[in-house]
């Protein structure tokens, strides 16, 4: 994908701002995120 710098730049800073969020979550909270984002195919296992 091509982006703009201005999208590239809040792209980035999106994904900090979720990594924050993400290492802050706790076991249980992550498995159900896994299970959601597997579900809605963000994650696919089979790569």
């Amino acid at each position: 994908m091509n982006y703009s710098s201005s999208d590239e730049y809040r792209r980035d800073e999106l994904i900090r701002q979720i990594e924050r969020a993400v290492s802050r979550l706790t076991l249980p909270e992550l498995e159900a995120l896994y299970y959601d984002m597997t579900t809605k195919n963000y994650i696919n296992d089979s790569l």
